[in-house]
């Protein structure tokens, strides 16, 4: 029997035609919840809809770009429609940008980037609260990235975006606590989805691309990342609220490259004093092992 709740619940997922999305909706419906299978690309999202279908389950499909207001209230309207309210809401849809840093990067990228990222899950995040709230168990999910964790694994934009996303849903965690809705997102790592870089612009693009590749984890399925998804919108997560949850094999904690002064590299070295002299050599210590720095996700 099933421990997660999720049966008869109303679930909006964005981007869910295809990647972790998709995964996620028909997980989901797997799990006896009603889906809005809400995409930009209407095949895609009505053959979700029909796969949903032909294992018994209830779907809906919505189609258009979130970032317009009309999109989102569509949205809402027909999972008040059709399924009388909204449970869960799975904040999932996203774009990459071209791995520019922020000298390299127009304001068409910054503002498409952001815009797709950040402003339309909070657009739709603030349309859905009345339903959620009214449900008396709702729960948000967003898709973050190993990009909310360090700054080597995209371009300026979508970096800055997924932080974003990761500063909206603790605001959320705070905020509506006490009206019982939870809040969380996870941080995939490098996963098999339809996202891909069209290029590495300007000098620094290349070298932040090469920087990730040394750092990504053992590359995951959509599914994988569906399923702890699925968990943070579930009964099993009834106590967890403003998580961010990194699903990459470890490589949102990977050591950060950093330039290491000359007594960090030779630990025979020690580090100066205030007054800029080297410490006693009778110091109890030396020589030390080098640093490891690691990147975290803090509390809320």
């Amino acid at each position: 029997m099933s421990t997660t709740g999720l049966a008869g619940r109303s679930v909006v997922v964005t981007g869910a035609g295809s990647g972790i999305g998709r995964a996620a909706a028909l997980g989901f419906a797997g799990e006896g919840a009603r889906v809005v299978v809400a995409d930009l690309d209407a095949a895609r999202a009505d053959s979700v809809v029909a796969e949903i279908e032909r294992e018994g389950g209830s779907a809906v499909a919505v189609v258009g770009d979130l970032s317009e207001p009309a999109v989102v209230e569509e949205v809402v309207a027909r999972s008040v429609e059709r399924f009388g309210g909204i449970d869960v809401l799975v904040n999932n849809a996203g774009i990459m940008d071209r791995m520019s840093a922020a000298g390299d990067t127009d304001d068409a990228e910054w503002e498409r980037v952001l815009r797709v990222n950040l402003t339309a899950p909070f657009l739709l995040t603030r349309a859905a609260l009345p339903h959620l709230l009214a449900s008396g168990h709702g729960a948000v999910v967003f898709t973050a990235s190993e990009a909310a964790l360090r700054g080597s694994a995209a371009g300026a934009a979508y970096t800055t975006a997924k932080h974003g996303v990761v500063g909206l849903m603790k605001s959320l965690a705070v905020m509506y606590r006490e009206e019982g809705l939870r809040t969380n997102a996870i941080a995939p790592g490098g996963t098999a989805t339809n996202i891909t870089v069209d290029r590495a612009d300007g000098a620094r693009g290349p070298a932040t691309i090469g920087t990730y590749a040394a750092n990504v984890g053992k590359a995951a399925r959509a599914e994988e990342q569906a399923a702890a998804i699925l968990f943070l919108a579930s009964d099993a997560a009834s106590n967890i609220n403003g998580a961010l949850l990194p699903v990459d094999h470890r490589a949102g904690r990977a050591v950060c490259p950093i330039a290491v002064p000359e007594w960090g590299r030779d630990r025979r070295v020690p580090p100066p004093t205030r007054s800029g002299t080297a410490h006693s050599p009778a110091h109890p210590t030396w020589p030390q092992p080098l640093p490891t720095f690691v990147m975290s996700s803090p509390a809320v």
